[in-house]
């Protein structure tokens, strides 16, 4: 099986980092760059996309709300243009970039409360997959699956990439476990490795209350700002690899 390994990249601001992009590029096979609203900076995207570039990963924009002090995961209340415009607007930051270092952006994945909000209402996933329809047709829309962003992407006639989340606790509904609860982000190697074997062998992840739930996913995501990601990714590329699954982008077998 053809599987994606993907992971959040670009999400510093001037000299601050967060996460090892240096060592997760050499691990994933597509990338969700930050377009300078909740991380990142030109210089940062731009970097970013050079070396996705150099090492042929797939590149993606990772578009969240104006809330770079917060990391994009506080709520911000905005009307539907001003949501739809703020999703074209770090886009197109990112198309700019990526043309004059002759890479192409290939895929959206909306950031943390950006996407819990297009996740769970219909109105605003609707407004924003017809948004990215009109930038370009081409481009994948990665989503959990069973999800409003998922059905609004297929409803925009946009092809969607549904995810696992390899560093994230599932509850018994399959949604993600919040941040604040304890053990809702996993760094352990050996437990993120069975995971990812279950998910390969079965389809399923244990949720934290241990009862297994269904995951439909040809890509396996983890965060970059999870303590240890770059190990983590090279444990989860190791397992899919020891299966017999190759990585590669989503671009290479979405139909």
């Amino acid at each position: 099986m053809k599987i994606d390994i993907n992971s959040d990249m670009g999400e510093g601001f001037g000299p601050y980092r967060v996460g090892d992009d240096e060592a997760l590029i050499d691990v994933v096979s597509s990338a969700n760059i930050a377009c300078g609203f909740h991380a990142g900076d030109p210089v940062i995207m731009g970097r970013t996309v050079q070396m996705a570039k150099d090492r042929k990963v797939s590149i993606g924009a990772h578009p969240g709300l104006p809330d770079l002090m917060g990391f994009g995961r506080r709520m911000i209340q905005m009307d539907s243009a001003e949501l739809e415009k703020h999703l074209i607007y770090q886009i197109g930051a990112l198309q700019a970039l990526a043309a004059a270092a002759g890479h192409r952006v290939t895929h959206v994945s909306y950031h943390a409360v950006l996407g819990n909000m297009a996740e769970g209402d219909r109105a605003i996933a609707d407004l924003l997959a017809r948004a990215i329809a009109r930038i370009d047709r081409s481009f994948i829309v990665y989503s959990m699956p069973d999800t409003e962003v998922e059905r609004a992407s297929e409803r925009a006639g946009l092809r969607a990439h549904t995810l696992f989340l390899a560093d994230r606790a599932y509850d018994e509904h399959g949604a993600l476990v919040p941040r604040k609860v304890p053990n809702s982000v996993l760094t352990c190697h050996d437990a993120v490795a069975r995971r990812v074997q279950q998910f390969l062998d079965e389809g399923t992840v244990t949720s934290i209350d241990g009862k297994k739930v269904k995951v439909r996913a040809r890509g396996i995501l983890v965060h970059s700002d999870t303590p240890g990601s770059a190990e983590l990714a090279r444990t989860v590329r190791q397992t899919v690899e020891k299966g017999g699954g190759v990585v590669t982008p989503p671009s290479e077998f979405l139909a």
